[in-house]
């Protein structure tokens, strides 16, 4: 049997995503530039896309933006608005458990002569609002907090943070990185005082290589990639009619029968942790005191860490049972430095060294649980004895 648990990188697209760019590709594969029939066919496409992304998300079609994904989503939003706001100040404020995409932004927007706070998480991976407040000064242009994070599945509080930005001042800019966050819980970026808004296609069952950018209407920005002004001048270059069309597919999908799919990953993830919790020398790392469950996690990410095993031979024991796992965030997987964000909240290197990431979608069955949980009750005491 052929388990994927590694959702959190990257997710099996939708069928009917595939077969409509396929279509597009193949048939109707215009310019949307061009004004003849195909090319306005295309630009139909892309006009849908957008519809459809923003009755999901609750704003105008025109605060939606093509990207090729979550980290130039990302990159734009904070450079383009750093770059745009720089008049008003030079003080940008994120987490120490950002995604790569946002942490190696900010580091070059620091070399660039910005000043940057991170905040620290507890031992849960949450930030505390008191913290947030103590780092806003009146130089503070923009704020950027992940909704969801990638390793461990804790969720910030975003709408709280969002009123207490505005309420500070309200031209502070605030950033979400929702890669991990949108297909699983329902955002709406106007309702959270959230005025830059990043999606990945791939993380919800749609193509690689395009993402989106929510960007609130009258926001200053400035575009980072220049050419043929498509988009609104925001983000030039051709657009990708069948990612376009693709992520929308994926997200209507997701969210037409939202409530049923939420409820099943919730149901995966409880069965794995009652599972998990029968073999001695386990730690489920971001779960808090009273929530043993992880029902205030997002539904599809359990982070576990074995005493006395090494993730990266774990990791291959289980893909020899054909279970496909992640040692960390996929972005960082073949580097060979401990998780930033397991550091954060305060685990120790033994436990460093021996965390796996579990990560569910909307296909996973609780029989590709159960056989997980076997073959981890049947690897664990072997590669303990051969520490």
């Amino acid at each position: 049997m052929e388990v994927y648990l590694d959702n959190s990188a990257t997710t099996r697209a939708f069928p009917e995503v595939a077969e409509l760019m396929t279509k597009i590709m193949c048939e109707d594969y215009g310019n949307p530039s061009s004004l003849h029939m195909k090319g306005v066919r295309a630009e139909q496409y892309v006009r849908h896309a957008k519809e459809v992304l923003a009755r999901i998300l609750k704003v105008e079609e025109k605060e939606i933006l093509f990207t090729s994904g979550g980290t130039e989503s990302d990159n734009l939003a904070l450079i383009g608005c750093a770059l745009s706001n720089n008049r008003r100040g030079s003080h940008l404020i994120t987490t120490q458990i950002e995604h790569p995409a946002v942490l190696q932004t900010m580091k070059y927007l620091q070399d660039q002569g910005y000043q940057v706070t991170y905040l620290p998480v507890d031992g849960y991976g949450r930030i505390h609002l008191e913290d947030l407040h103590r780092a806003i000064r009146p130089e503070t242009i923009l704020v950027s907090i992940m909704h969801t994070n990638n390793e461990i599945g804790s969720l910030q509080p975003i709408e709280e943070a969002g009123a207490m930005i505005k309420r500070m001042n309200p031209e502070i800019l605030f950033h979400v990185d929702a890669v991990q966050g949108f297909g699983k819980a329902r955002i709406h970026p106007k309702k959270m005082n959230v005025d830059l808004l990043s999606v990945s296609g791939h993380k919800i069952h749609g193509p690689k290589g395009v993402g989106v950018l929510y960007v609130r209407d009258k926001v200053k920005i400035r575009p980072i990639i220049h050419g043929g002004g498509q988009q609104l001048n925001l983000r030039s270059g051709t657009e990708n009619v069948p990612g376009a069309a693709g992520i929308a597919k994926a997200a209507e999908m997701l969210y037409s029968h939202f409530d049923d799919d939420m409820n099943r990953l919730s149901r995966c993830r409880e069965h794995f942790i009652r599972g998990i919790r029968k073999i001695d020398g386990v730690r489920i790392n971001g779960l808090l005191p009273d929530d043993p469950m992880g029902e205030k996690n997002a539904p599809h990410i359990v982070s576990v860490s074995f005493e006395g095993v090494r993730s990266e031979v774990l990791l291959h024991a289980l893909e020899e049972k054909e279970i496909y796992v992640s040692a960390g965030s996929a972005c960082a997987a073949r580097k060979p430095q401990p998780s930033a964000t397991l550091k954060a909240i305060g685990v120790q290197k033994p436990w460093l060294e021996s965390t796996i990431r579990f990560s569910f979608s909307v296909f996973t069955t609780q029989q590709e649980i159960d056989y997980t949980l076997q073959a981890l009750y049947d690897k664990i005491p072997m590669l303990r004895r051969y520490r």
